[in-house]
This record gives C-alpha cells, sequence and structure tokens, in this order.
C-alpha cells in the first residue's frame, strides 16, 4: 500500500497541449478516480502515472520515491485496460499465472498465488476453464486476477467496465471496490461515467481540458460543485444566471430573471465573492419542490412530464429558462400545461458559483 504523487505534470503531443500543470496526491490505501469527458487528459495521466507515457515537465512518485524517468516495468504498477486483453488460447489460470512466469518465480509459488487470486475475485473454481467460455464479467475479473497477483504497489484501471452491459456494470463496481480493500491496495480508476465514480471513489478529480477543475470526496464534489462545469459534469442540475446584491457570511442573494434566490457560496478562497460579481446558481433536480416549503421560489408552468416508477421527472418552464424538476411522490401528477406551479428550494440546496 504506497502514496502516488504527481507534480506539475505537463504533457505535450506537438501543439497539443494534453496534461497542463496538474498535481494531485493519491493517499496510500485510496480508491482514486480520475473523471472527466474525452480528451479532458485523465487517461494521459493514469499512462504517465504507469509509464506509459513520458510526461514532458513534472514529477511522479511512488511514495518517497521519484519514478518519473522508470519504466513500467521496475514501477510495479498494474494496469487493467478496457480491453481485457486476455489470451484467448489460454486457461483462466494461465492466464492469471503469465506475468509471474515472466517473472521467473517458482512453479510452487506461482500456483499458489494465481489459487489466491482467483479466490480474490470470486473465480477459484473456474481455474481451468477456457477463457472463450467466461461472460464479459467474468473475464474482467480474470483481468482483475492477473493483474493482482503480481502483488502490485498499486493498480490503475481505465475505464475497465465500458464493454459490460448495464447490470453488469452496477455489480463489477462493488466487486472492485471490495477486491481494492480487501487487497489493501492504491488504486487509481478512469472513468467518465459520473454514477460509477460516485458510487465507488473514495476521492475524486474532475478534469477539463487537462486540468483539474475540482478535487475532493463525492459527497464534495456533489453537493459544492465549484465551478458550472463540474455542476453539470457530475450528476444533473439546473443552471441559472445571476448577480450577487448581498454577501452575508457563507450565502449570497442572487439577482435572477425570476426574483431574487439565496444560496450557498462555494467560490474560493483567494477570490472572494463580492456585490455585483456575475455568478451561476447550480440547483440539482431533486432540490426543486412542487408547491413545496422553502426559502426560494419560482414560478413555471409544467411542459413535460415522464413517469419514472419511484419518481416523476417534470420539465417546468420559468423565467430562468426549463428546470428539470425530479419529485419522490409518484401519487401526485402534475397534468402539461394545466395553470402555474411554484417551485421552492431550500438556501442550503442553491450553489453559487462565480461565472
Amino acid at each position: 500500500m504506497e502514496s502516488i504523487r504527481a507534480e506539475s505534470i505537463i504533457k505535450k503531443f506537438g501543439a497539443v497541449t494534453a496534461l497542463d500543470g496538474v498535481s494531485l496526491e493519491v493517499r496510500a490505501g485510496e480508491l482514486f478516480f480520475l473523471l472527466g469527458s474525452s480528451g479532458c487528459g485523465k487517461t494521459t495521466l493514469l499512462r504517465s502515472i504507469a509509464g506509459l507515457e513520458t510526461p514532458t515537465s513534472g514529477s511522479i512518485h511512488f511514495g518517497d520515491k521519484d519514478v518519473t524517468q522508470l519504466p513500467p516495468h521496475k514501477r510495479e504498477a498494474a494496469m487493467v485496460f478496457q480491453s481485457y486483453a486476455l489470451w484467448p488460447h489460454l486457461t483462466v489460470g494461465k492466464n492469471v499465472a503469465f506475468g509471474l512466469e515472466e517473472r521467473k518465480v517458482p512453479k510452487a509459488e506461482i500456483e499458489e498465488r494465481v489459487k489466491q487470486a482467483l479466490q480474490l475475485v470470486h473465480l477459484g473454481a473456474m481455474i481451468d476453464r477456457g477463457v472463450d467460455q467466461l461472460s464479459g464479467g467474468q473475464q474482467q475479473r480474470v483481468a482483475l486476477a492477473r493483474a493482482l497477483v503480481v502483488r502490485p504497489r498499486c493498480l490503475l484501471l481505465d475505464e475497465p467496465l465500458s464493454n459490460l452491459d448495464a447490470k453488469l456494470r452496477i455489480e463489477m463496481r462493488r466487486e472492485i471496490r471490495r477486491i481494492v480493500k480487501e487487497g489493501g491496495l492504491t488504486a487509481i480508476y478512469v472513468t467518465h461515467d459520473q454514477e460509477e465514480a460516485l458510487e465507488m471513489a473514495d476521492r475524486m478529480a474532475v478534469l477539463n481540458a487537462g486540468r483539474i477543475e475540482q478535487l475532493g470526496t463525492p459527497e464534495e464534489v456533489y453537493r459544492s460543485p465549484l465551478t458550472p462545469f463540474v455542476a453539470g459534469f457530475i450528476g444533473e442540475t439546473n443552471l441559472i444566471k445571476g448577480r450577487i446584491q448581498e454577501v452575508r457570511d457563507a450565502f449570497a442573494m442572487v439577482e435572477t430573471a425570476a426574483g431574487p434566490v439565496v444560496g450557498r457560496l462555494v467560490t474560493h478562497d483567494d477570490d472572494p465573492a463580492k456585490a455585483n460579481d456575475e455568478v451561476v446558481l447550480s440547483v440539482r433536480p431533486e432540490a426543486w419542490y412542487i408547491d413545496g416549503d422553502g426559502g426560494n421560489s419560482v414560478e413555471g408552468v409544467v411542459r413535460d412530464r415522464s413517469y419514472l416508477g419511484k419518481t416523476i421527472r417534470y420539465t417546468v418552464e420559468t423565467a430562468v429558462g426549463a428546470q428539470q424538476v425530479i419529485q419522490l411522490n409518484p401519487e401526485m401528477l402534475l397534468t402539461p400545461g394545466e395553470g402555474r406551479v411554484k417551485l421552492t428550494a431550500r438556501h442550503g440546496d442553491v450553489v453559487v458559483m462565480k461565472a
């Protein structure tokens, strides 16, 4: 179990800057997520940590050791790829043993370590089965076992669940987290799937255009996004433009096209918000209540309704644009186009970000 630290990483491919001064530290034993849309730099950062890419500048440390110039096999980091890269002509056991055989580990030790790795991923009974006889989820577990059997200092995962169907992805999320925690591993996991990151991560970094926009726990990033990009990327949200009228402690009164709205300030300490600043409000769909009690209120007309079983999604047209609203009361159905409704939100559920 070892910490991983990246310091001021810049990576250029010709005229393109894939990473622009990225710094972060992954704590020992942590399941850390790199999250962002395609082209944001998350896979380039992971490959730099693995040694598959060399940073243009900056340094990478495993514990106290600078590994920036070390080749991949000397970093003792195991990587699990999006494509499982299994040998189709070998059995499960032979696939898992491959890395140990390359390292000239004694045969008896290989057999024991392969059994332990397969038991950890719940595939002990399939050691002699052909890889082509396995389901997608089972193949992913074999790829994990092959990475774990070499006893890596850290585990690096590059969108490992993207090839699985929805049900298997949910199952494997829990399995991967269990394996990382039971194995006492430090793990970095790349994904563009926000739900995956929210469910699995100890902490996460949201990347955009080669830079980290926010770093924190899933709760911190979801509840207190620092930028409109983070608010819109992590889960769903309604973004409303406004201008600050007054700041009181951690809250601000903001003038919007629908009147004054009060919300929590999440601006950076070195750039405090003040009166007349242009800002963007983030209100999650589940934070709006229809005809409820709350400190903020906006009126509108229901334009669309989607029945989702446990919840109902409404689109409500207001003076600040169409608001997505998720209600947990499927017995109360509103008909689109019939009359006006009042949306309310508590002050603490409205986030105020600098524009």
